[in-house]
């Protein structure tokens, strides 16, 4: 279990925010395989206070996904607390704060990470926000600006002096992005350094990476991001590994068959067709991703702009792969049977 101030998780497995990723059909799918916490879309807190109806879209919810954190971007103070009055008043149970997004329209409004480069700012939000909200609070982070600029400590003791009830690193750099490895000792080193829950993320593609994880930094929780595209067993995995010890196997092609089709039913249902189809693109190449003949099949669908048609030319794609297992499953029986 994980406790976030007055809020008890039913464990300590969180699906990272992750833009055009994490709506509401996706976590939905996430929670079915025993995610403890689900994570919105990031949330611009501007938008969000002049009442864009794309950013309320973003905060659609269902009953089921609960407990459920919303997590808000920008710098200006006094916005970002407006912005959490709002989020606390819809009853979403926990609000976060991203300060490690390095995407350059993030970056360049003075919000993600670029604020890891004014420590002074980030006070200044913390307290504005912590004095406007009572509900559980999080920030977001990641080691520094740059590897000049290493302040992960320095931030992470603001955030706990400030009222914060846990933070979540990201041990790259802004600079690094996505390219290079995560350090994991820096998530080790501000577990040590703080007494609120530190979630530690980046590079969890596998059960054993979140073993490993907690066993090296010994951090409260594992908050899995790019690992989970197209891969949403990495929870129920990585829950069973480690309740239990036990490493299951990869799901089936039949399973992640039937996956791919909840998927993309659900999410003609919670945007429409059209735009559920070409949403859709990207997660059938996480899905399909190492399977036989998949590149093949990812060109035969990406010009695909009708469910029905998408449905279909993936539903052959698994046959084949179905009539191909049955016909090396044939083939070495007849061959043990000779031997």
């Amino acid at each position: 279990m994980l406790q976030i101030g007055n809020l008890k998780i039913e464990n300590n497995l969180i699906l990272a925010p992750m833009a055009g990723i994490t709506n509401l059909p996706f976590r939905l799918i996430v929670k079915d395989e025993g995610c403890g916490l689900v994570f919105s879309e990031m949330v611009s807190a501007i938008a969000l206070v002049r009442n864009s109806k794309k950013t309320r879209d973003l905060l659609n919810s269902d009953p089921y996904e609960r407990p459920l954190a919303v997590q808000l971007f920008g710098s200006e103070p006094q916005i970002m607390a407006e912005a959490a009055r709002i989020i606390e008043g819809l009853g979403v149970d926990i609000l976060d704060i991203n300060m490690g997004c390095p995407a350059k329209k993030v970056v360049s409004t003075g919000s993600g990470s670029a604020l890891l480069k004014d420590p002074l700012r980030i006070k200044a939000v913390i307290e504005a926000v912590r004095a406007a909200v009572t509900m559980p609070f999080t920030v977001k982070i990641r080691s520094g600006w740059d590897s000049k600029s290493a302040n992960y400590l320095e931030i992470g003791r603001i955030a706990e002096e400030c009222g914060v009830d846990a933070i979540t690193l990201h041990p790259r750099t802004a600079a690094q992005e996505f390219g290079g490895s995560s350090d994991w000792s820096h998530i080790a080193e501000l577990k040590k350094a703080l007494k609120i829950p530190v979630i530690g993320n980046g590079d969890i593609k596998t059960p054993e990476d979140a073993m490993r994880m907690l066993d090296e930094t010994r951090c409260n929780g594992i908050m899995i991001g790019r690992g989970a595209l197209g891969n949403p067993w990495i929870f129920s995995r990585t829950l069973k590994y480690m309740e239990e010890g036990v490493l299951q196997k990869p799901p089936a092609e039949k399973e992640i068959h039937l996956t791919i089709k909840r998927h993309i039913e659900m999410l003609a249902d919670y945007m429409g067709e059209k735009c559920a189809v070409r949403e859709f693109r990207k997660h059938i190449s996480w899905y399909t991703k190492g399977l036989f003949h998949s590149a093949d099949f990812r060109k035969s669908v990406i010009h695909i702009d009708n469910m029905d048609a998408l449905l279909d030319e993936t539903e052959a794609y698994f046959e084949t792969l179905e009539s191909i297992d049955d016909d090396f499953s044939n083939y070495f029986s007849q061959a043990a049977s000779s031997l």
